[in-house]
């Protein structure tokens, strides 16, 4: 080194300017992945898939979760259609309306609907959801079936689509883990297997295939990544967390048992001198019953077994774990755990709102992805096979006037709820639909049954104390003259 390479500037080394970007012993163990999302759902869709489902099938936390999303989303009636078709001069279609709604609730019955005969349109809806948490991706073919309508669903499981059937295609198209695409990731068709993998050995014959037309198929699930061809579980988050809490709750279910079962074992420095009552695998044992004392012999000693199990922190463990389960598959702990222990009005209040934000996500896609597809795919088949008196070339005009509205949500304090109403509505901030929305139904519904209910009230001469939509005064008193004859 000479003299002048003690005046030189040395270079500074580069900062990183992001925190999360640094490296060294602390960041060791995190390791990431710059895999396409395709590549990474791949290595690992079939164990997170077959994972979700042992869950479902036995944990109670996994299964409460998927209960909470079916009756949140789907509900008791499930999503319920309104055709507002209007004619050339502004008027309602309501003839054209009527016919297509009292169809679709015809095909909507059970046996009907889908090809298997088994299930109903509110049950396919539920079955739907039920799929896309559990397995992260839905299945349904649009069958050209023999009832009354043409048209029928069948349902299939994700497993026959194998992710491991991967190449390119002569035609410019490619294959990604089963689906077909074009050049710009389009789906054209999908690749399923003939026969169910997990069948019985005997009843697999290998990798054979067949080829479903795009349109003919509906391939349901929620892109996280651009370019992502297959849907992953949405209980991913949370498997590791759920397992793990259950061997917990077992393992802590196991000492509290023993403990409960175990009193304690004798010692003595000879190692006899002690009579026992019974033999249990050659070792000896004296049975003991409430408030019994006993007497031991000279030289054996009693040493007691008393585990403190559950420990106290249990509760409090359990309970923390929960709280990242619940934020893992997006809703509140509360409604997870079914523990509603210390909470108050305005907590739950604002843990239902959150709740409610969510599920009506989860409904606007089950409507997007899956009931507004098959009506329209339903409405064409019968107007095409004469299943009503409506011609094909009128199928846009119903077919984009159609309303599906999905099921609404009781308020949480009613009184307080309806009051905030009424002063909306009388101060123009929210119209007679807005309210009848938080029911999950249409406004021209109550104006019906409102109707319906004044007509039959004048049939068997029943007069009302109450009129809606006015200002509310007290009741006229009728006199009746006792004189009178």
């Amino acid at each position: 080194m000479s003299i002048l390479d003690l005046f030189k500037r040395k270079k500074p080394q580069r900062k990183r300017v992001y925190a999360g970007a640094q490296t060294g012993r602390l960041f060791n163990d995190f390791i990431a992945s710059s895999q396409s999302a395709d590549e990474e759902i791949r290595g690992a869709l079939k164990t997170l898939r077959n994972r979700c489902r042992d869950l479902s099938r036995n944990n109670e936390y996994a299964r409460r979760f998927i209960n909470l999303s079916k009756a949140n989303v789907v509900g008791d009636r499930g999503v319920t259609l309104q055709v507002k078709a209007r004619n050339d001069n502004g008027s309602m279609d309501v003839i054209g309306n009527t016919v297509i709604e009292n169809a679709w609730k015809k095909w909507g019955r059970i046996g009907v609907c889908t090809v298997d005969g088994r299930m109903s349109w509110v049950d396919a809806q539920r079955l739907f959801v039920e799929t896309l948490i559990r397995d992260g991706e839905v299945l349904v073919r649009l069958v050209k079936y023999p009832n009354e309508f043409g048209f029928a669903l069948e349902f299939i499981e994700s497993d026959l689509l194998d992710e491991e059937y991967n190449m390119r295609l002569s035609n410019g198209n490619r294959i990604r883990m089963g689906v077909e695409l074009d050049p710009f990731n389009r789906p054209v068709a999908y690749h399923l297997f003939t026969s169910h993998p997990g069948d019985n050995q005997s009843q697999w014959m290998g990798k054979t295939y067949n080829r479903v037309p795009a349109d003919k198929m509906l391939h349901c699930f929620l892109p996280e990544r651009a370019m992502q061809t297959r849907g992953a579980p949405w209980m991913a988050p949370a498997i590791s967390s759920l397992k793990m809490l259950h061997g917990y709750r077992e393992a802590e279910l196991v000492a509290a048992r023993v403990g409960a079962s175990k009193m304690g074992v004798f010692t003595s420095p000879s190692g006899d001198g002690f009579q026992p009552d019974d033999m249990d695998n050659k070792m000896p044992i004296m049975e003991a019953e409430p408030g019994t004392f006993h007497q031991l012999p000279d030289g054996v000693n009693f040493t007691s077994f008393d585990p403190t199990h559950p420990t106290s922190a249990f509760a409090d463990f359990e309970k923390a774990v929960l709280r990242g389960i619940a934020s893992g598959l997006g809703v509140s702990y509360t409604s997870l755990a079914n523990d509603l222990e210390g909470v108050s009005y305005s907590s739950i209040r604002q843990g239902a709102l959150e709740d409610r934000d969510q599920w009506k996500v989860v409904q606007d896609f089950l409507i997007q992805h899956f009931v507004e597809p098959v009506f329209r795919e339903f409405l064409m088949k019968i107007m095409e096979n004469g299943a009503i008196n409506i011609p094909a070339s009128r199928f846009d005009k119903f077919a984009d006037a159609t309303v599906f509205r999905a099921r609404g949500f009781q308020w949480v304090d009613p009184l307080k709820e309806m009051n905030a109403a009424v002063i909306g509505i009388n101060n123009g901030i929210l119209s007679l639909q807005d309210v009848a929305n938080q029911y999950g139904r249409d406004i021209e519904e109550t104006f019906d049954q409102i109707q319906a209910e004044k007509e039959m009230a004048s049939m068997y001469g029943v007069k009302l104390a109450f009129e809606p939509f006015g200002q509310k005064l007290p009741t006229t008193a009728e006199v009746t003259d006792a004189n009178a004859e």
